[in-house]
């Protein structure tokens, strides 16, 4: 017997013990769970009246404490807007109050999109801001233009010029070969010259002696 009041005591303890950070959003209104304890932090989602939480830190920041939510998620909520028992919930009640938390998210949308707005119109600074630097971009681009264009008309200037080197080469090649060929032909001009010359005094070597005997036998039959 003393050892079931034991068991049951300890039992009891526990549950004590685990349901000791359990705390439930109140029945004033439903809340906004915040990704940072701020009231203009990104909101992660609304929490129904009831909704059971768990406190991760109970350290308050700005009267916000850090939660978890049933299904896992965590975030910041303000301290003073729960309560540790769980409250009896009117149906329609919990949905009238869930109705006026999302007008009241859909007031603090429009208002950011109004600032945002406001911040877009002329003449304000970030449109200053912006259109410096759309120039600034311009002139970017049209250094970059000018630049290609310019490496553009190197790069044909020089494959100009190659196809003229290349053109003065092959022309040069040429004359080389003409030049050679002329070469050639003169030797061969001048040994046939050679050859003629030998030719002839060959020839005048047989004829003047027989002149010469020719003439010395006219006189001699005088």
């Amino acid at each position: 017997m003393n050892k079931l009041l034991c068991v049951f005591s300890l039992f009891l303890l526990t549950s004590g013990f685990v349901n000791a950070d359990a705390i439930y959003v109140d029945d004033e209104q439903n809340l906004t769970l915040r990704i940072s304890p701020s009231q203009h932090a990104k909101g992660l989602k609304v929490l129904a009246v009831g909704d059971q939480l768990t406190i991760i830190d109970n350290q308050s920041k700005f009267d916000f404490i850090k939660v978890r939510a049933l299904d896992g998620t965590e975030g910041f909520i303000k301290s003073r807007f729960t309560t540790k028992t769980a409250p009896l919930i009117d149906p329609k009640d919990a949905a009238s109050k869930t109705i006026a938390q999302l007008q009241t998210d859909n007031a603090n949308l429009r208002a950011e999109i109004n600032d945002l707005k406001e911040k877009l119109t002329p003449g304000t600074s970030l449109e200053k801001s912006l259109m410096s630097e759309r120039d600034q971009l311009a002139r970017d681009y049209a250094d970059l233009k000018k630049t290609a264009a310019s490496a553009y008309q190197l790069k044909n200037e020089r494959d100009e010029l190659q196809e003229r080197v290349v053109n003065v080469e092959r022309d040069l090649q040429q004359f080389k070969l003409e030049n050679q060929a002329l070469k050639d032909t003169a030797s061969q001009d001048w040994f046939l010259y050679g050859g003629l010359l030998a030719l002839i005094g060959v020839i005048l070597g047989f004829i003047l002696p027989k002149l010469g005997w020719r003439r010395k036998n006219s006189w001699d039959s005088f």
